[in-house]
């Protein structure tokens, strides 16, 4: 009975913030209008990686993306950002380092930020040893130095988001992620609105969505855009283990995903995660996640889903344009 009470109460808070005016209506774009930043994470985390960005943005359907400001290829993806000034281009706040032959760093320094060191010096592989051992100071000071390293290439952000969802991990660490984007004026990436699609995708209890809520209110009295629902889970996207992962599998696949979830979203701008990268063997020796990194790219670059964006009337968004949308709201 406390199950089904907790799931009514979710479907009633769900119900009643949908029938609101949403953040996409806030900033005036059409009224019951899908609203979709195509997002991809993971810039600069490789060479791969950062020509799957380009690759997926300049001939496919993604707009948008973040940078992993202790990566190794972090340089090479900046210049090409200082090259092509209208990129939409953030901070992708990164604390933890998950792969077994690839590691990286904090870049504010060991002295500073002990918590976030594993045995190895690098940071830590998942998100529960991140809370278990850093402080939210360290966190706030690793994120102010990305963010600052970002900058020193001359660029602004067009939004800060979260690494494997760390920031989310503790709400101490959540309430610096907040305090940061406020004031350094840089939109925060949160479901803020109706937060359909992330509630069932975390299962959300009806009182974590209310408190997404209550700091998307806070974000747009601050000035910044607030975004009305996200999705994360692409990554788990994957073929069956007797299907194999062939360039023509993985697009039709993803692809299929894709429009499913579109028609699933609901009127709002959702933010879309995703990870593109380009082909090699290289990168195979990197991660085994290379199927589903591929997979976004092909799924991108489809022209099948295009066509279904157009069909709908889907339009596509940045955080650039929302953040120029927010200034000329009173």
């Amino acid at each position: 009975m406390k199950y089904l009470f907790v799931a009514v109460l979710s479907f009633l808070c769900a119900a009643q913030s949908i029938s609101q005016e949403t953040y996409a209506e806030k900033l005036g774009y059409p009224k019951g209008k899908k609203i979709i930043i195509f997002h991809i994470d993971d810039a600069g985390m490789s060479y791969e990686a950062n020509q799957g960005t380009i690759l997926a943005m300049e001939k496919g359907v993604a707009n948008s993306t973040s940078v992993m400001m202790p990566c190794g290829w972090v340089p090479a993806y900046m210049k090409y950002v200082q090259q092509h000034p209208t990129t939409d281009a953030g901070v992708h706040l990164t604390l933890t380092s998950e792969w077994k032959g690839y590691r990286w760093f904090p870049i504010s320094g060991r002295e500073k930020v002990p918590g976030l060191l594993d045995k190895e010096g690098a940071m830590w592989s998942n998100v529960g040893d991140v809370v278990k051992h850093a402080t939210p100071d360290e966190v706030e000071i690793e994120i102010r130095a990305q963010i600052a390293r970002f900058r020193a290439f001359g660029v602004e952000p067009s939004h800060i988001d979260s690494h494997m969802g760390t920031l989310f991990g503790s709400a101490a660490f959540t309430e610096r992620y907040i305090k940061v984007g406020i004031q350094e004026k840089i939109p925060v990436m949160l479901p803020g609105g109706h937060a359909t699609l992330i509630a069932k995708e975390r299962n959300s209890p009806a009182q974590e969505i209310q408190q997404f809520q209550q700091i998307g209110k806070m974000l747009w009295n601050a000035g910044l855009p607030v975004l009305d629902d996200l999705f994360a889970d692409t990554y788990g996207w994957k073929l069956s283990p007797e299907t194999p992962n062939t360039e023509d599998n993985l697009r039709k696949m993803k692809t299929e995903k894709y429009i499913e979830l579109l028609k699933e979203a609901k009127p709002g701008i959702t933010m879309v995660i995703m990870h593109c990268a380009a082909p090699s063997e290289n990168f195979k020796e990197i991660t085994d996640s290379w199927p589903t990194r591929y997979g976004d790219l092909y799924a991108m670059q489809d022209p099948v889903l295009k066509k279904f964006i157009e069909k709908e009337g889907i339009i596509l968004t940045t955080w650039r344009e929302m953040r120029e949308r927010r200034a000329k709201v009173k």
